[in-house]
């Protein structure tokens, strides 16, 4: 399968969470895929697109609601994770691009889900940790959360934060800016 180099798609994942442990039976899962092109000629990002999932193996904590600003009812019409996987791979091409997030939880989260449920997981190999790779283009000695990575580039935040279709938004203006080195 020959790999698409033309957009990398710019992925934020939130998942269930509580303030400590979760409760017994339950795990953190994603509930919310936010996803955001980035068109790499042009530096040209799509509209972000929140694709939100049912939990099936967890409840939403009002510590999570809190954090993400995403409720029961957000949820209430969205889509199995398997569902999703599928989504990102025959509307996005996703096993075929390159992709990227702001450090290495939503790989890893994606990971352990697929395995976890036995879904095949739904990305190539080729991705890029923005916040690694933010660190060290600026020569950090350590890596820094996205609000504080977007304003050292003197970007705007915009949206809120830990919500996946905004922070997708804001990863890829800093990609487009450390990686393809474009100033808007």
């Amino acid at each position: 399968m020959a790999r698409r180099l033309d957009k990398i798609l710019v992925i934020d994942v939130e998942a269930t969470c509580w303030e400590g442990d979760p409760p017994e039976g339950q795990v953190s899962e994603i509930i919310e895929i936010g996803l955001c092109v980035l068109d790499v000629a042009s530096g040209e990002r799509e509209p972000a697109r929140a694709i939100m999932v049912q939990p099936q193996r967890s409840t939403l904590s009002e510590f999570c609601v809190q954090l993400t600003t995403i409720t029961p009812e957000m949820l209430a019409d969205g889509i199995h994770f398997a569902e999703a996987c599928d989504l990102l791979r025959d509307a996005y091409h996703s096993c075929q691009r390159t992709w990227a997030s702001y450090g290495d939880y939503d790989r890893l989260q994606f990971m352990k889900q697929c395995e976890a449920w036995g879904i095949a997981y739904p990305f190539g190999r080729s991705h890029i940790n923005v916040k690694n790779l933010l660190a060290l283009q600026l020569g950090l000695k350590k890596e820094v959360g996205l609000q504080r990575g977007t304003s050292l580039l003197g970007l705007t935040f915009e949206g809120t934060i830990h919500r996946g279709v905004d922070d997708a938004w804001n990863i890829a203006a800093v990609l487009d800016r450390v990686l393809l080195g474009r100033n808007r």
